[in-house]
């Protein structure tokens, strides 16, 4: 049975693309990063140039075999993700795996089975949480500045490029769906985390532009069972990339716009009602400096193995998230479905 350490764990890093490389970059020099994996031998050995004594493999294999590695960082095509992270906790290492995690809600349940055996703590990748805007909006919510929260409403999209549709994501047998299970799972992700659970699930998935299998845009209206709703749309056919969230209280409400580079300098607002109401007082933020989510998320996945705590989102926040993707393809609209 795993338990916390007192010292740095070791990690490896499977899969060495693009994402990859930015949890490498995230990880930074402590703790060690023994292995980087990738089935391009090539890649993952120059990945592997970014840290000293790091040796490069093929086979995810090797680094489970090897007791000296404490944790995982699972950075695969989706079709991957499950499998890989199945088979690490049930050889007792820690997983921070990418987002979804799964294509589907029943493998996550199959991970948190074992991993409640072996105790390894598996934390999903959703980085959009640990942005600064984001940040500080649960810091107001949880502060009471909005008082009660009624609903919210989050769009996030981009436009593609040439030769999208002939992409891995755009083949269901490796991706699990199209811009639903890639971009609207952040989306259903900060919506959990805002507002709770939501066991009513209305909306549809479908496909209008992209010669492709799968969605490329997605509407969602989700309900907790107090009533409060999450409205949702994801789209790839957005062609000028955009990110906004707006959570509204009975007393104030919050926006926020972009994400850094291509989806524009992330901003916070903060418009407060006032008691004769009329225009509220507003509060701006803005975070110009860069994306530091990756490293920020990285951290708390090191301190939930040396502290022994829960990662937050963890296993059950990604079930749920799936749970939500897998009732709007049950639907069954769309050229993807």
């Amino acid at each position: 049975m795993n338990r916390a350490r007192t010292e740095q764990p070791q990690f490896a890093v499977i899969g060495c693309g693009l994402i990859g490389r930015k949890r490498v970059l995230a990880l930074g020099k402590h703790p060690p990063l023994r292995y980087t994996c990738d089935l391009d031998a090539a890649r993952a050995a120059d990945l592997a140039k970014l840290a000293a004594g790091c040796t490069a493999v093929t086979d995810y294999r090797v680094v489970l075999a090897d007791p000296a590695v404490d944790a995982l960082i699972v950075s695969t095509l989706n079709a991957s993700l499950a499998p890989i992270t199945l088979a690490a906790v049930r050889a007792g290492k820690h997983v921070l795996v990418e987002k979804p995690g799964a294509l589907r809600a029943e493998q996550l349940r199959e991970i948190q089975a074992a991993a409640a055996i072996t105790g390894a703590r598996v934390r999903i990748g959703y980085n959009h949480r640990f942005h600064p805007a984001l940040q500080k909006a649960r810091e107001l919510i949880d502060s009471g500045a909005l008082g009660p929260l009624m609903f919210l409403r989050g769009r996030y999209g981009h436009g593609g490029r040439k030769g999208y549709d002939r992409e891995w994501r755009a083949d269901p047998a490796l991706s699990g769906g199209g811009e639903l299970i890639d971009q609207g799972v952040h989306l259903i992700d900060l919506a959990g985390w805002f507002l709770g659970h939501f066991p009513k699930v209305e909306g549809h998935a479908t496909t209008y532009f992209w010669d492709m299998r799968v969605d490329d845009n997605a509407f969602l209206s989700l309900r907790t069972a107090a009533g409060q709703t999450a409205w949702l749309h994801v789209s790839c056919t957005e062609w000028k990339n955009l990110f906004s969230l707006e959570i509204y209280g009975r007393d104030a409400k919050l926006a926020i716009d972009g994400l850094g580079g291509s989806y524009g300098v992330e901003r916070l607002t903060y418009y407060k009602m006032l008691p004769e109401m009329g225009p509220p007082e507003t509060t701006a933020w803005e975070f110009p400096r860069g994306d530091e989510s990756w490293a920020i998320e990285t951290r708390a996945f090191v301190d939930d193995i040396v502290h022994g705590r829960d990662p937050q989102p963890g296993l059950a926040e990604g079930i749920r998230v799936l749970e939500v993707v897998e009732a709007i393809y049950a639907k069954g609209e769309g050229k993807g479905q």
